[in-house]
């Protein structure tokens, strides 16, 4: 069974930059409500699991994809304080960027099973409802209702595109796809080394 400290042990440096100590504790929520829905027991099988189903991961496994993403979003966040000289046009919210960035693919643990042959599959919830709205789910049943948040987890996918977005969701939208796009090229044959 996973528990508080396992997912505190998981994401510990990121979860620690969130100063507000009910969203991080919600995310930490977030994610044993995901772990309970998907079947998940242990640390180890989220560390075996792909972060994607759609093209081959290459060893990338759910937890660093979910932890390249919310570092590469704050990355761009903090890249662009220091270009525009700290005079950004638009506000950027660190806890509410590091929170989507832990929580933007928190409903694949309930969209992805293992087959019983040593991989993976889409569930029967994940055909009926994609990541992007059960992690929406999951964030509200476990207390969060900071819109920004649900933003970020509800639109950082197909699902958000034309939808309006808050500048957090923009940045984990950009580092998801700066993560996957090129294991799809490369798959592809179509990625430039």
């Amino acid at each position: 069974m996973i528990v508080d400290k396992d997912i505190r042990s998981l994401f510990g440096s990121v979860l620690e930059r969130i100063t507000n100590n009910d969203l991080r504790d919600k995310v930490v929520k977030t994610w044993l409500l995901g772990c309970e829905r998907g079947g998940w027991t242990s640390t180890d099988e989220l560390t075996k699991m792909p972060f994607t189903l759609l093209t081959k991961t290459h060893g990338v496994n759910f937890i660093q994809h979910t932890l390249a993403v919310t570092e590469g979003a704050y990355g761009l966040a903090k890249a662009q304080e220091a270009a525009y000289g700290g005079k950004l046009p638009y506000r950027i919210d660190y806890d509410r960027l590091l929170a989507g960035g832990l929580l933007h693919d928190v409903g694949k643990l309930v969209e992805t099973e293992r087959d019983g042959a040593g991989g993976y599959r889409k569930s029967r919830a994940g055909a009926c409802l994609r990541h992007p709205i059960s992690g929406t789910a999951l964030a509200v049943e476990a207390g969060i209702r900071d819109e920004t948040v649900l933003n970020t987890i509800a639109c950082h996918a197909k699902e958000g595109e034309g939808a309006p977005k808050c500048v957090e969701t923009v940045l984990i939208h950009q580092a998801d796809f700066a993560t996957f796009d090129p294991l799809v090229m490369l798959d592809k044959g179509q990625l430039i080394q």
